[in-house]
């Protein structure tokens, strides 16, 4: 199974975890500040992070965050809020999944297997190449096809859709988009990301239906 740390200060809610991750297979450690959670992460080198966002001594979206500067491991924020601005906030901080508590330890292992699935690389690829349904990816040549014929794409728009794929399956905002082709500094240019996904869509044709928008919040790529 897996690898993960828990990292929140409610001791009640990581006793319950454990056991019930630990039941199902799972090899479980725990923290209960970010700065602890920050070492194990490095020490440890689990396969999921839980993270709450409440912590006493860090905020959990500044514990994302620096986790991101050298970590690509799968985080899931559990949070007792759902406000949306706190999710979006999460997400472009890094993290690959939000989960509103309470929650049912079944749905947990599900986001588990998903986030470890995903983070794995189980969008098929090989050879520096990318697949996302009839769309494929040559990584090396920038080269783009879609049901064997070749698009022509510009770079942006190549470097645009690669990541949209190496994500493929998660929801990814304006912001981490923005952040993540152009630059940080384009990070509040959501109009100018809509003018590019526009584009795109066109020029993948039928295929364009596997690129789906999630108003006011990002976009994502499917494979059905």
């Amino acid at each position: 199974m897996a690898k993960v740390l828990l990292v929140d200060d409610d001791r009640a809610l990581l006793k319950a975890l454990r056991i019930g991750l630990t039941s199902r297979g799972h090899e479980v450690s725990t923290a209960a500040t970010g700065e602890e959670g920050l070492s194990k992460v490095a020490l440890d080198e689990p396969e999921t992070v839980l993270l709450d966002l409440g912590l006493p001594d860090l905020d959990g979206l500044e514990v994302c965050r620096r986790i991101r500067q050298w970590s690509g491991v799968p985080i899931i924020v559990l949070s007792a809020t759902d406000l949306e601005s706190r999710k979006v906030a999460a997400l472009d901080g890094g993290a690959n999944d939000y989960m509103t508590k309470p929650f049912g330890m079944s749905e947990l292992e599900a986001r588990i297997r998903t986030a470890i699935r995903d983070c794995r690389g189980d969008v098929p690829h090989q050879n520096d190449r990318l697949a996302v349904g009839e769309i494929e990816l040559d990584l090396v040549h920038h080269q783009a096809t879609c049901s064997g014929e070749r698009i022509e794409l510009t770079a942006r728009e190549f470097d645009l859709l690669a990541y949209l794929a190496r994500n493929a399956g998660n929801l990814c905002t304006h912001q981490m988009i923005l952040g993540s082709v152009w630059g940080w500094e384009f990070e509040g240019e959501a109009q100018y990301l809509r003018v590019y996904v526009y584009r795109l869509r066109r020029k993948l044709g039928r295929a364009g239906r596997l690129l789906h928008t999630s108003p006011g919040i990002g976009y994502f790529l499917s494979a059905a």
